[in-house]
């Protein structure tokens, strides 16, 4: 048999923060959360959780919200070259076709110049 604990919550409504946790509870989706003590449970160990890493780390909300930012450029750069890649790279295969000296490059014969300065040598 499992080992159970009871308390009494009490919710000043006339504070900002108790009144709003009220009516999280009393609208929250049952579905998800299957009784308050289980919502309560969850909110406390998230908050908690959240409270001894910062003081662990006092720069984890900074790094998170970096990483975050980061990926929101990756995911974004990665899209646009989803939609632009294929675009782009049919015009290069198209102009190649249409430019065949696009395709092979030509050497082009630059004149040989003497770059050593003889003058040292004693002469």
């Amino acid at each position: 048999m499992p080992e159970v604990r009871t308390t009494d919550l009490r919710f000043n409504l006339g504070k900002e923060s108790q009144r709003k946790a009220w009516q999280y509870l009393q609208t929250m989706d049952k579905s998800v959360f299957k009784s308050y003590s289980q919502a309560v449970a969850t909110a406390v160990v998230d908050y908690f959780d959240r409270y001894y890493q910062t003081q662990d780390d006092p720069y984890l909300e900074t790094r998170a919200c970096e990483e975050q930012f980061v990926q929101q450029i990756v995911d974004a750069v990665r899209d646009a070259l989803r939609e632009t890649m294929p675009v782009f790279l049919a015009g290069c295969m198209t102009g190649m076709a249409q430019n065949p000296a696009a395709v092979s490059p030509q050497l082009v014969k630059a004149p040989v110049k003497d770059s050593i300065n003889w003058d040292f040598v004693g002469g």
